[in-house]
């Protein structure tokens, strides 16, 4: 292996873990509600498609007008994400990944305390834009896996 060589896969290893941690920051930013935060993940000219919120929304205006009027104002239950099981190729200054969510809510009932959890997915592409890598599109699906399609 040629140093240049050497030097290609470390700067991969290395975007992959900045990845990696911008998708960890976002879901600190969600489980924090910190809307402002998590807009900062995106690029420019990002595509955002959350299930449940309309989208998807194109671009950082829509991505944030998504968060604060959407997002912001939906009741939860207390609780937290897991993000786990990322797959994340990188060529240059782009990259594409999928990751696996897991949510636990908690809620208090007359027998005590009821933890529910649900999973989904990330599909996702980023983009380094003045070098930080952001999403350039966000896809989450809830559930997942999606219920399989009956042959016709």
């Amino acid at each position: 292996m040629t140093l240049e060589e050497l030097e290609k896969r470390v700067r991969a290893l290395e975007d992959i873990e900045e990845i990696k941690k911008l998708h960890s920051d976002y879901i600190y930013w969600l489980d924090n509600k910190q809307w402002e935060e998590m807009i900062s993940c995106f690029g420019e000219n990002a595509t955002e498609d959350i299930a449940g919120t309309g989208g998807p929304h194109k671009g950082i205006g829509e991505i944030g007008k998504a968060f604060r009027e959407k997002i912001a104002k939906e009741k939860t239950a207390k609780g937290g994400h897991i993000l786990a099981e990322p797959v994340i190729t990188v060529e240059g200054d782009k990259a594409k990944g999928y990751w696996t969510l897991y949510r636990f809510d908690t809620f208090t009932t007359p027998a005590g305390q009821l933890v529910k959890y649900s999973q989904g997915r990330y599909d996702c592409e980023y983009i380094r834009e003045h070098g930080k890598w952001k999403f350039s599109r966000l896809k989450f699906t809830k559930p997942w896996p999606e219920k399989p399609r009956q042959m016709t």
